[in-house]
């Protein structure tokens, strides 16, 4: 969250817009207060922002002589933002206000093992309808944000390692998507854009955030001190592939032996019920089984949490995070799931790591990944740095 700055320099427009769309200032006198700016200052920076279509101000209350009072908002109205959670079967889109809050949303089911040269003109296509559908609601497309599985080089846009995506790894996905908008495209892992999303509303003060995407697969989203953490080569928080001794000898879809997944992701409970002659083919139609009651179900939920509180035991002694998030398809059955991590997680991790520790179901469900591509596309171009910019290019 934005703070009052420091430095003598004075705050520029970005940083003004930054107050307001924080709710940290909704005032003239607030942003003035808040910046030491001039009230001619700000009425400059002000005066950019409303012509830029960002700010708006609107008189509120009651006057007691004199102009009443005005408060400054951020239009959220303004423009949308473009939204893609791809998957593995499934490729979830949505159009999204400025605030991140989704508007229209469609699915699009794909075979499994499509290539980018297959799905990625539908999902530009679709993404155009949608758009039109919106018609003068969605006027201007500030960006795009696209989510995908697996390890993703978020500079050049495209997959690094994903056994789940065959034929993405190392092939951009900007040029796909040239067609739609000429406005920034990003690309990230989906469980972390699923922290993003969690990082709103009444939990953007959590500045150590896990996030737990129990799924098909099993991966990690990771805040630490506000920041998202993606690691040397965005590789962090690939917790499926951690070995535990529970999995010794069994090979995961990855190719490794050994992993988490291979006892825990949601691939291996859909693989061991179907040996046990149930006509199942993905971990949704398990969790419908777990929530009807199905007691072999409920019970391979549960087992699934013990196991991913072994690995989480060893990520919150390490990292040491105020809340850990619990979302993906086992979410659904968050209470039967969150009773095995619980076991093995406050019976491995050390007392200090738990004390205050909170264990949290995911906020947006389903819409989860939409919800934090926009949030990551947003974050981009309503930066301090981006809005300057653009501010700029209008004088």
């Amino acid at each position: 969250m934005p703070t009052p700055r420091s430095t003598t320099t004075p705050a520029t427009g970005g940083e003004v817009f930054a107050l307001i769309r924080s709710g940290q200032a909704t005032t003239r006198t607030e942003i003035g207060n808040l910046t030491g700016l001039s009230r001619t200052a700000v009425a400059a920076r002000v005066a950019t922002l409303q012509a830029s279509g960002l700010v708006v101000e609107r008189e509120e209350g009651i006057s007691t002589g004199g102009r009443p009072p005005a408060k400054l908002t951020f239009d959220v109205r303004a423009g949308v933002v473009l939204s893609a959670a791809v998957g593995r079967s499934r490729t979830q889109l949505a159009i999204c206000d400025l605030a991140g809050d989704v508007i229209v949303t469609e699915n699009v089911e794909q075979e499994i093992g499509a290539s980018p040269a297959e799905l990625m003109p539908v999902i530009a296509q679709r993404l155009i309808a949608l758009r039109e559908y919106l018609g003068e609601n969605a006027k201007r497309t500030v960006g795009i944000g696209v989510s995908l599985p697996g390890t993703v080089d978020t500079q050049r846009g495209c997959s690094l390692n994903s056994p789940m995506m065959s034929g993405w790894d190392g092939v951009p996905l900007h040029p796909f998507l040239a067609e739609v908008t000429d406005a920034p495209i990003l690309v990230d892992n989906d469980a972390n854009v699923m922290v993003l999303a969690e990082r709103r509303g009444d939990r953007r003060d959590f500045a150590d955030m896990l996030l737990i995407k129990a799924s098909t697969g099993l991966g990690a989203g990771l805040v630490s001190g506000g920041v998202l953490q993606r690691g040397a080569l965005g590789a962090a928080g690939e917790i499926g592939h951690t070995k535990i001794a529970a999995a010794q000898g069994m090979t995961c879809r990855c190719g490794d032996i050994g992993c988490v997944e291979a006892v825990a992701g949601g691939w291996a409970l859909v693989r061991n019920l179907q040996e046990q002659g149930r006509e199942i083919t993905h971990i949704r139609d398990l969790i419908t089984l777990a929530l009807a009651g199905d007691a072999e179900a409920r019970r391979m939920i549960r087992e699934s949490g013990r196991r991913i509180g072994e690995v989480l035991s060893a990520a919150v002694n390490l990292l040491n995070p105020e809340v850990v998030i619990v979302g993906g398809d086992m979410a659904q059955a968050y209470d039967t799931l969150v009773a095995g991590i619980r076991e093995t997680l406050y019976g491995k991790a050390i007392s200090i790591a738990t004390q205050q520790l909170q264990i949290l179901p995911w906020t947006h469900g389903e819409l989860s990944g939409l919800v934090g591509s926009a949030t990551m596309a947003l974050d981009n171009v309503l930066s301090v740095r981006a809005v300057d910019q653009r501010l700029a290019q209008q004088k």
